[in-house]
């Protein structure tokens, strides 16, 4: 049976892993795609935008709907991936 020094040793050493591993994430790019790609959006791992592009196929002001729907696509996709990176086995 571990001691309590024991066991807050791991815990730290615990922690300490958790904060790379969240500083990694942060540092990754995740780029989701809507149907035929053409919405991309790309996130960093902590979730923050860092761009969004737009194929001239689906810029057309008169299907404003599509182009927000596109956008959504996309951007769940690549949060998506996110949660997945997250996952702690």
């Amino acid at each position: 049976m571990m001691n309590m020094q024991q066991m807050m040793k791991q815990a730290q050493k615990m922690q300490k892993q958790l904060e790379k591993k969240q500083a990694e994430l942060a540092e990754t790019n995740f780029t989701g795609k809507s149907a035929q790609e053409l919405v991309t959006v790309t996130f960093t791992g902590d979730k923050k935008l860092v761009s969004i592009d737009y194929k001239e196929a689906v810029v057309d002001p008169e299907d404003v709907e599509t182009l927000q729907d596109m956008t959504a696509q996309a951007i769940n996709d690549a949060l998506s991936q996110i949660d997945e990176a997250t996952i702690v086995d």
